[in-house]
């Protein structure tokens, strides 16, 4: 009777891990596109301008911190063409071009922009992660250059369109920005609880 031997050997285990990793992080895109037009479902529309307080943020948030700067800006490029095409999933089953390119779309447009940033914040040297409060810290930071995307774009394309009444800088950065001060400090706290407890997990299998 012969013993059966292992074939493996520690470079196709580790070509094995790789593929894992490699598959993982392919999948993490589209998951993540998902995820947001889920959370970006939950919306409640704010008077008098009608954008809507969502937890799509949070979804962005949560999508920076966990794919990183390259994957995550993949992630919401792939959420914005999904949406331009005409998928609803923007806040309340909005879509199409005119969301981009109308009084949301800098909003829009810093998702994108602001993946990079709270990866910096929360990753140290060695790809350890950082506390509760560098996650904190990040989360008001992507928030921070939504709203100074989003603000200025609000303002042009309201200053801009003939059937609207002229927008003051403090009218734009009232209804732009204040009125969504208290859902940011929440969704940055969630992501912050959040982050703590599952991001080393998972940035040993994405990053």
């Amino acid at each position: 009777m012969t013993r059966t031997q292992s074939t493996s050997t520690p470079e196709s285990l580790t070509e094995s891990g790789s593929l894992d990793q490699a598959t993982l992080r392919l999948l993490s895109i589209p998951a993540a596109t998902l995820f947001t037009a889920i959370l970006a479902q939950i919306a409640i529309p704010t008077a008098p301008l009608g954008i809507p307080i969502s937890l799509q943020s949070l979804a962005v948030l949560l999508t920076a911190m966990a794919l990183g700067p390259k994957l995550g800006s993949i992630s919401m490029t792939l959420y914005l063409i999904t949406g331009a095409i005409g998928v609803g999933v923007f806040a309340e089953g909005e879509s199409g071009w005119l969301s981009i390119i109308g009084q949301t779309g800098g909003y829009l447009i810093g998702f994108v922009a602001c993946q990079p940033f709270a990866h910096w914040i929360i990753r140290r040297k060695d790809k350890s992660i950082r506390g509760w409060l560098a996650i904190f810290v990040a989360g008001l930071v992507v928030h921070a250059i939504i709203f100074a995307i989003g603000v200025p774009w609000l303002w042009f394309i309201r200053n801009n369109d003939s059937a609207s009444d002229p927008m003051s800088w403090s009218t734009a950065l009232y209804y732009g920005m204040v009125v969504f001060i208290p859902g940011m400090l929440l969704k940055s706290g969630i992501a912050a609880g959040i982050g703590a407890w599952c991001l080393p997990s998972i940035a040993k299998r994405l990053w």
